[in-house]
């Protein structure tokens, strides 16, 4: 199993954002000392706690001082850009980071952002699905393109001078283009089984339930029994809130679980977004009858993040595996560092620890196969 980081990230409103955005550059090149495979940035434009206004330039500012992690975006929210400059942005990204690109996308889920976009109410997974497809004509095609939908027009007929380049859009440097993640929130995703249909891998949330999780993988199958290929555990991402301590498990536990800590906090946010405005309360329930005021922070952080010692974390990673099934990489969510040094800390233990015990483990056990039949 790889080990990757997923960084929403979600800060305290009334923290500097000068200074947030530099402690997420600085869990970013931690994650690329030690190691961790690939680093995946969210983006919204309407929210003081979730800065990053583009993860695009967010991993610009990072692309040179890495050395091999793989950066994504985590993810790009297609209704709200236009295909050409998605297209172009995405490219570049692709040649200054020379393939060490993978890009994430979604109809984004921040109604703040897809009101002020003016695309709130409107289909956005449709508008999802035209802008995708317009993005992937363009590299494959030539200018001056002709792509006409209902949403979205893209063509430099009637400026393109084709002999200085003028009117034509790059193309990524990797051919066709960059591997395309999706994340995946709702339990037996019909968008997992599409993405796959299309050679797209899933990204499941680190903010559910392990019963929800493991419905991701029975979506990513049939998407590639309908596109006739072989379903890889590779493939599968799986982002998990992660607090690891050296030894101090009670410390952990008042960290990661109780109010006051950054973990708290980050669920504290969500629910409110996604309980209180936009009716997600299923995503935190197995039993849809309860009451959705039973869906708290407080309920709901010792149950979605895994926290405690080495050993601790360790033997909680594996059960969850258990409940889930295998999947080829475990991307540690990243949350707001608090305390600094216990937010590194942590990082550090996942890397030089914890992922060693948990794939020796694993390695004892069963060797991951790379087909349906591994769940």
């Amino acid at each position: 199993m790889e080990l990757g980081t997923f960084m929403m990230p979600l800060h305290p409103p009334g923290r500097v954002p000068s200074e947030t955005l530099q402690e997420d550059r600085e869990a970013i090149l931690l994650a690329d000392r030690l190691g961790y495979r690939e680093a995946y940035v969210g983006e919204h434009v309407t929210d003081l706690a979730e800065n990053v206004t583009s993860c695009l330039i967010f991993l610009a500012s990072v692309a040179a001082q890495t050395k091999q992690i793989k950066l994504g975006s985590g993810t790009l929210n297609m209704p709200n850009n236009h295909p050409a400059a998605i297209a172009a942005n995405v490219a570049m990204m692709d040649h200054m980071l020379k393939g060490r690109f993978i890009m994430g996308v979604s109809p984004g889920g921040l109604m703040s952002d897809a009101e002020v976009f003016g695309n709130f109410g409107k289909d956005r997974l449709e508008m999802f699905v035209e802008a995708m497809d317009m993005v992937l004509n363009i590299w494959a095609g030539e200018a001056p393109y002709n792509l006409k939908g209902k949403h979205f027009e893209v063509s430099t007929a009637r400026t393109m001078i084709a002999e200085i380049g003028q009117g034509i859009i790059l193309k990524p440097y990797q051919a066709p283009h960059p591997p395309i993640v999706v994340t995946a929130v709702a339990p037996f995703s019909k968008g997992v089984a599409a993405a796959a249909a299309r050679g797209w891998m899933p990204i499941s949330a680190n903010f559910l339930l392990p019963q929800w999780v493991r419905t991701h993988w029975d979506s990513y199958v049939q998407g590639c029994e309908q596109a006739q290929r072989a379903p890889q555990v590779s493939e599968w991402r799986v982002a998990k809130s992660i607090f690891v301590t050296k030894d101090d498990d009670a410390l952990a536990k008042r960290y990661a679980h109780e109010a006051g800590g950054p973990y708290h906090f980050y669920f504290k946010q969500l629910i409110r977004k996604l309980v209180g405005f936009a009716g997600r309360s299923n995503l935190f329930k197995l039993d849809q009858n309860e009451p959705d005021d039973s869906v708290s922070a407080d309920t709901v952080a010792p149950k979605l993040v895994l926290a405690g010692s080495v050993n601790s974390v360790v033997d909680q990673i594996l059960a969850f595996r258990e409940q889930v099934g295998d999947f080829g990489t475990l991307l540690y969510a990243c949350h707001d560092w608090q305390d600094p040094a216990l937010g590194r800390r942590s990082m550090e233990l996942m890397a030089e620890e914890v992922m060693p015990r948990v794939n020796a483990a694993i390695g004892a056990s069963q060797p991951a196969k790379e087909t349906a039949s591994a769940v």
